[in-house]
């Protein structure tokens, strides 16, 4: 009878370089690329209103990274998307390690009516 190695999927604590994630040639590096280094998103810092009080806003370079890397993947919902950021090295990556909350995800600036992730 043959013997194989058990494989453990345990969690366990691994030291990984996030800038390696995201390799060359995936959309994934391509997306953090073109809303690092391409597209200007300056616009949105003037609805942000928290210069002398608030809590500090999540840049709206990671949040729109995010979005459209999970609704690449088919994660439409707020709150898998918030999971994904917590679980999934590549979504780490993108975000930082700096993972949103699904309510940050869901809402959209003040100003504009809907939300983001579960439309």
């Amino acid at each position: 009878m043959a013997r194989y190695q058990s494989i453990d999927a345990n969690p366990r604590c691994l030291a990984v370089d996030l800038a390696q994630q995201l390799l060359p040639g995936t959309f994934e590096h391509a997306l953090n690329h073109l809303l690092d280094h391409e597209l200007d998103v300056s616009h949105c810092d003037a609805r942000v209103q928290n210069d002398a009080t608030g809590a500090t806003a999540y840049p709206p370079a990671m949040l729109l990274k995010v979005v459209l890397f999970a609704y690449s993947q088919g994660i439409v919902r707020s709150r898998g998307i918030e999971r994904a950021c917590q679980e999934h090295v590549t979504f780490i990556a993108l975000c930082g390690d700096t993972a949103a909350s699904h309510f940050s995800l869901k809402t959209g600036p003040p100003d504009e009516p809907g939300s983001v992730g579960d439309r």
